[in-house]
């Protein structure tokens, strides 16, 4: 095997510099491979100081440089970031002040399939779609802007950002252009302007940063796509006798056919008898392409499984490690080959068997990873069975084709060479024992091999493919993506390996972040990219990876604690007034809640929640409680300076919470819903804006001098009200516009999990029309049967009684039920509000109060909320143990009123009582919970 460090160090053989002057960070270079010399000079200089930043990669330094080019890409921290957004800066048309900047969220739900060829270029764990991301950086930025992206992975943003500056696929999204470069939607509103973004890319990974370079840069294709082929014709002259095999001629001679793939089958011993049983033999169903979970055993006729029965071994001695190993038996069952312009299927034959000895048999004369595997949550899934390092999830004949590829390549001038690696490492899953034989009955010709992502899995059934047709297929893929990016007027997008959370730029330099942080304990990144890291030279630094791993010792608080670090330095960089999209796909509530905390204790205001539908789910996202279908989108601003200074001011009286309110209102959208439709803007309802108020001053340490019905009171006499909703002055104008155009006002849908929802789920029926206590009961109860098991849930006439107000028959009927009435019963239309006709049809309906009555209800039902709370603190006071139910409402009105009086003590005290599930997936709770804990420094 050939020594590492010579091929990473790739010599440059052959290698056509590009011709031209060309200029950088303000310095003119001969060409692009003296710019590339310089700075890379430059680079290795700064390495020891670099080294010192946490999250440097694991890596020597000649791996590192050898990896980037400096300086739009260093696989490490990159030291010209700042010198790149000053020039951005200095380039711009005109500057907007913070004062001046406004966007309100991006509300839209947007849906985005992954079928692109872009997206598909790679096989990286996770990406976003690139237009799914233009929308939102069209609707934030203008052209010129900076886009921040701290965990890129293969650096879509980047793409996306680019791109708005490319006229077809900003008419893909469904926008028009007009003569004067503005971006219109289908209703012929100014969405944006079409012109490039600037963008920085960041990621811990080493294998991601790598990615993103190539996803964001350009190539000469034509001058590539000669090399490509040139290597590929060597390789194969030299090696295509490893996928030969014998096609039987109609004379009875043979000719060679070429191996498209093998099929690779494991073998089991069965308990009754203790005969080989080849799982291909018996479990699959070869007419329905089905694999049975319950065979028979093809000697003894035992009903067998999975679970029954027991590997059968094989021992070989490995070169690489020069120690004995001991693997699971695999046998090849089946192979698909080529003869002229026909496939043919065959069983191996003693040739294809000889064939196979001879490969295994042949020494591997270039270089490629001895890597062991790090212990991990999910890398050691295979230690037990002897899959230990790299090379072991590659059969023989894969892993020196491979390499063999990778030598070639290393003559390559550096960005053709990082190129063809780009596309090398894009097929080593597929091209890996872990992709998967899929048998398709109705279409045999096209089986294929599929990986099962996020896990180090390897099936019993293994699809050895064609790395050759593999590099094809993916290749074809990179072209588009490279015949796109010729396109592009920038070199380059500005990429630095490094945490997120030590990010080298100044304070107040970023227009938009846009981010999709890691899931929790989703996927397991450092874990799975070690495959990609170990054919770079460089790993993932895994200290400050945002990710729950009982390997690296990482719960739910050490997670919260690195994003908050993350969102604390994105807060930091990004302009004031600005925005940041957050885009999150995972379902467990504990997870999300240290998200949205993170984020509020960072100093961001959350001003949105949409969903993003990727159209196309991957298998832990369709068969996992953990994931979900459609990811949910937060829209969060960095508040600027006035609001800080006014707040601060003010901080424990009233104006505090108005300035606030004024001022997030600002920020909110004033509409949402199509031409014929209108919908609630959930962040404008007085709940949510009590919520976010409290939040903003809890997170910076402020007592909250009202209650949650002096608040409700209050805000209806401040500010115009519309469908439930408060607005400003300047505000609600537009809102009546465009409400009027609007023939249906559609409701929130409601999954009802506790008080509060129920009681919102209440408010929406009699908002409908006013109903009876009889009317409600039914569908109440097919609501709540999905209720927290830890909620005590009041009945339902408590609820009414103590949120809704009802009509007993005396008095006027109330406008809220003679509306209803005279509008949905003809007979009753006209009559007075005294009338006896309407008085009988009105009776005993529940209806929704009036603003003023509603805050008397609320101070009636908060005072009955704190009779409960405090029998909690007296039960807890004369036990030890953890309180089972309780009412969450209670919980939390307790824990306001505790906060108000500033005794902390009580919160943590109590809180240290409540399941830690439940104080995890509760966001009120959590946020008191925690604050009260920094409060008295714990």
């Amino acid at each position: 095997m050939a020594d590492k460090v010579e091929q990473l160090e790739f010599p440059d053989e052959n290698q056509t510099a590009q011709t031209g002057p060309v200029t950088c960070l303000g310095m003119t270079f001969e060409n692009d491979e003296a710019r590339r010399a310089y700075f890379t000079e430059e680079l290795r200089k700064k390495l020891p100081e670099l080294r010192k930043i946490e999250g440097f990669p694991i890596g020597e330094d000649e791996d590192i440089l050898a990896l980037s080019d400096p300086p739009y890409y260093t696989a490490c921290p990159n030291p010209w970031i700042k010198d790149f957004v000053k020039e951005w800066e200095s380039s711009k048309p005109e500057k907007l002040d913070e004062q001046h900047y406004r966007r309100e969220p991006f509300t839209a739900d947007v849906s985005e399939g992954k079928n692109d060829p872009i997206y598909n270029a790679h096989s990286y764990h996770t990406k976003v779609p690139h237009k799914a991301i233009m929308r939102y950086i069209l609707h934030y930025t203008e052209p010129g802007d900076i886009v921040f992206d701290g965990f890129c992975g293969t650096g879509m943003t980047g793409v996306a950002a680019q791109m708005c500056g490319h006229r077809s696929e900003i008419m893909s999204l469904g926008y028009s252009i007009n003569s004067s470069g503005e971006v219109m939607d289908s209703s012929g509103n100014l969405i944006s302007k079409i012109g490039e973004r600037n963008v920085i890319l960041n990621d811990l990974s080493p294998a991601a940063t790598f990615l993103s370079y190539n996803y964001n840069s350009r190539v000469d294709l034509n001058k590539f796509d000669k090399n490509v082929k040139k290597i590929i014709n060597e390789v194969k002259k030299e090696w295509n006798w490893l996928l030969e095999t014998d096609h039987l001629l109609p004379d009875g001679n043979s000719a060679k056919g070429e191996i498209n793939y093998i099929v690779w089958s494991d073998v089991f011993i069965c308990p009754s008898c203790l005969e080989e049983v080849i799982y291909w033999d018996v479990a699959m169903q070869k007419d329905t392409g089905k694999v049975l979970d319950e065979f028979y055993c093809n000697h003894c006729k035992a009903l067998l499984n999975k679970k029954s029965v027991e590997r059968s071994w094989i021992s070989f001695f490995d070169d690489c490690l020069q120690m004995t190993v001991k693997q699971p038996k695999q046998v090849p069952v089946l192979i698909n080959y080529s003869y002229g312009n026909r496939r043919f299927f065959k069983a191996p034959d003693v040739s294809d068997l000889s064939l196979i000895d001879k490969i295994n048999d042949t020494p591997i004369p270039y270089w490629y990873p001895v890597t062991k595997m790090p212990e991990g949550d999910e890398s050691s899934r295979n230690d037990k069975i002897g899959i230990t390092h790299i090379h072991h999830y590659f059969t023989k004949r894969n892993l020196l084709l491979i390499s063999a590829l990778l030598h070639k390549a290393s003559r390559l001038e550096p960005r053709d060479r990082k190129a063809f690696l780009g596309i090398l490492t894009g097929i080593l899953q597929i091209s890996s024992k872990q992709s998967s034989f899929r048998f398709d009955s109705r279409n045999p010709e096209n089986t294929a091999g599929g990986i099962l992502k996020g896990t180090w899995y390897i099936p019993s059934i293994i699809r050895e493919g064609s790395v050759f047709q593999n590099f094809e297929r993916r290749y074809a893929s990179f072209q588009k993506l490279y015949q796109t990016n010729h396109d592009f007027q920038s070199d380059f997008s500005v990429i630095t390996t490094s945490t997120a959370s030590d990010i080298l730029i100044n304070d107040n330099s970023i227009d938009y972040i846009f981010v999709d942080p890691p899931f929790g304990a989703n996927i397991m990144y450092s874990e799975l990219n070690i495959l990609w890291e170990s054919w770079l030279g460089i790993k993932t630094n895994v200290t400050d990876e945002a990710i729950i791993n009982n390997s690296q010792r990482k719960k739910l608080n050490e997670y919260k604690n690195i994003m908050l670090k993350c969102f604390r330095e994105f807060y930091r960089i990004l302009k004031p007034n600005h925005w940041m999209t957050i885009e999150f796909s995972n379902s467990k509530a504990s997870v999300w809640n240290s998200i949205r905390e993170a984020l509020e204790q960072a100093g961001f205001i959350i001003a949105n929640v949409s969903a993003l539908d990727k159209q196309q789910g991957s298998f832990k996202a369709v068969t996992t409680t953990t994931a979900v279908r459609q990811d949910l989108v937060i829209s969060a601003y960095k508040p600027n300076s006035e609001l800080v200074k006014n707040v601060e001011r003010t901080k424990n009286t009233s104006d505090s919470i108005w300035n606030f309110i004024k001022y997030h209102l600002e920020q909110l959208p004033v509409f949402l819903g199509e031409k014929d439709s209108a919908g609630v803007v959930v962040e404008r309802t007085p709940r949510i804006l009590f919520d976010r108020m409290v939040a903003f001053h809890v997170q910076n340490g402020y007592s909250v001098p009202i209650s949650s019905a002096e608040f409700q009171t209050e805000i209806t006499q401040r500010f115009p009200m519309r469908d439930g909703m408060v607005f400003l002055e300047s505000q609600v104008a537009e809102y009546d516009k465009k409400r009027i155009q609007a023939k249906d006002f559609v409701q929130l849908s409601l999954f009802v999990s506790d008080e509060n929802s129920a009681i919102e789920w209440l408010r929406q029926q009699l908002l409908k029309k006013p109903q009876t206590r009889q009317d409600l009961h039914p569908n109440f109860m097919k609501e709540i049967q999905h209720i927290a098991k830890h909620e005590k849930l009041p009945e339902l006439d408590d609820l009414l009684e103590q949120n809704f107000l009802k009509y007993d028959g005396e008095g006027e009927v109330p406008s809220q039920i003679h509306a209803y009435l005279s509008s949905d019963y003809k007979d009753l239309r006209g009559l007075d509000k005294n009338d006896p006709k309407l008085k009988e049809k009105a009776k005993n309906r529940w209806y929704v109060p009036d603003p003023n009555k509603q805050a008397d209800l609320e101070k009636l039902r908060e005072k009955s909320l704190l009779r409960e709370f405090n029998q909690y603190v007296e039960e807890l006071s004369n036990s030890k143990k953890k309180l089972k139910q309780f009412r969450t409402e209670a919980i939390r009105v307790g824990f306001y009123k505790a906060w108000t009086e500033k005794n902390y003590q009580l919160i943590v005290d109590i809180g240290n009582r409540l399941p830690e599930s439940i104080l995890q997936e509760d966001e009120k709770l959590l946020r008191y919970y925690d604050n009260a804990q920094t409060k008295l420094g714990l």
